[in-house]
């Protein structure tokens, strides 16, 4: 299975949830920026608001789009097994949270544009991201998720490494994921078109945020 693009995944990705369509207690949270226009097309589909989740991956020195683990709102920190493939020393670890950290700050503060972050107690949070390699950006986000009081956490992504679907098995209360190649590789080798999702975008998909207002 390969998508055209991130909203083709989001509408594929949808029909595997379909039993949440139409409840009013289900809640749509992206994580940005390659995760919002897969879940804009998920909440559309589903009938459901859409909120972010913004979560900064900690990729290893010179390898950045291997993830050692990530950081979420409210502190979270989470870090994978891949964590000792390569020697990183306890400065290099503080100085990369840092830089993400303030990413993850300056991300919140454009894409909420004032807006408080919506209410997670009580309700069912869909989390969706464009795909998972080790799962540990994910990871993070789950943690942050359920520190809120949701109801339930379905992690929904479009594609994913064996692996990862099973380590988020045991976080998640469900993991819905049409696709888990055997020779996975790279999220972005199953999209025909992967390019970088901007700031613009995101701030375009959330102004025109589908569900309830």
């Amino acid at each position: 299975m390969k998508f055209k693009d991130r909203r083709d995944a989001g509408r594929r990705l949808a029909t595997a949830l379909e039993a949440w369509r139409g409840r009013p207690d289900v809640l749509v949270l992206a994580l940005p920026r390659g995760g919002v226009p897969v879940a804009w097309e998920v909440a559309r589909a589903l009938g459901a608001r859409l909120d972010v989740l913004v979560v900064r991956k900690l990729g290893f020195p010179g390898q950045e789009e291997f993830a050692m683990g990530a950081i979420a709102s409210g502190g979270i920190r989470v870090m994978s097994d891949t964590e000792g493939a390569w020697p990183v020393s306890e400065r290099q670890l503080e100085a990369i949270v840092a830089r993400e950290q303030a990413e993850l700050e300056r991300r919140e503060r454009r894409y909420r544009s004032g807006r408080p972050p919506l209410e997670l107690g009580g309700r069912v949070l869909v989390l969706v991201d464009d795909g998972l390699a080790t799962g540990a950006t994910m990871s993070a986000a789950v943690k942050a998720a359920r520190s809120a009081g949701p109801n339930r956490i379905v992690v929904a992504v479009p594609v994913a490494s064996v692996e990862a679907v099973q380590s988020l098995g045991a976080l998640a209360d469900e993991v819905v994921c049409p696709c888990t190649p055997e020779h996975f590789r790279a999220v972005g080798m199953w999209y025909e078109d992967f390019a970088q999702t901007s700031d613009e975008e995101v701030d375009l998909l959330l102004s025109r945020a589908p569900g309830p207002q």
